[in-house]
């Protein structure tokens, strides 16, 4: 079940992150790991997070791979190491809404998403690239913790994707 989408202006988020290039069919098995490792690198470093862990896309091409950050919010910028990464959401416009359901369902509520904004006029801060879709800022915000939510039904992503405002720049 996906809420009606609404537009709201959201600050810069800091974040670090790790960034995979999974196909589609790969990415519950390449990115899904890494969200327990970049909470693991949080803790050593003595960091709690500042949100939910998140999916951020940042070249979509469906037919070949994804570019994205595994990422978890952090109060403040602060230095990566190579391997985890540091980088921030950037300031902006955002549709959001919440969908509810299996993870397995994302792909139909994020279309369902998409066509909503379609209808509605709202243009993307995206630009077509040789390597696929390039997005200024298109998330999923998982947050449901599946150890503490075990029905998948009942789990609650938040999608968040950065819409193209009057003069700003394309992604």
């Amino acid at each position: 079940m996906l809420t009606t989408p609404t537009l709201e202006h959201r600050a810069e988020q800091p974040y670090v992150a790790i960034r995979a290039t999974p196909t589609m069919s790969q990415i519950g098995l390449v990115a899904g790991p890494l969200i327990g490792e970049v909470f693991g690198w949080l803790a050593e470093q003595g960091i709690s997070p500042a949100g939910p862990p998140f999916f951020r896309y940042l070249v979509i091409d469906m037919e070949r791979e994804l570019e994205l950050h595994v990422g978890v919010p952090v109060v403040r910028r602060m230095a990566g190491d190579g391997r985890v990464l540091a980088d921030a959401f950037p300031e902006g416009q955002y549709l959001t809404a919440l969908y509810t359901g299996h993870y397995d369902g994302l792909a139909s509520a994020t279309g369902e998403f998409l066509a909503w904004a379609d209808a509605n006029g709202i243009e993307w801060d995206r630009t077509e690239t040789p390597a696929g879709e390039a997005w200024g800022s298109r998330t999923e915000h998982y947050l449901s913790d599946p150890e503490t939510e075990p029905d998948p039904s009942r789990r609650k992503t938040l999608l968040a994707f950065r819409v193209r405002t009057s003069g700003s720049p394309p992604a």
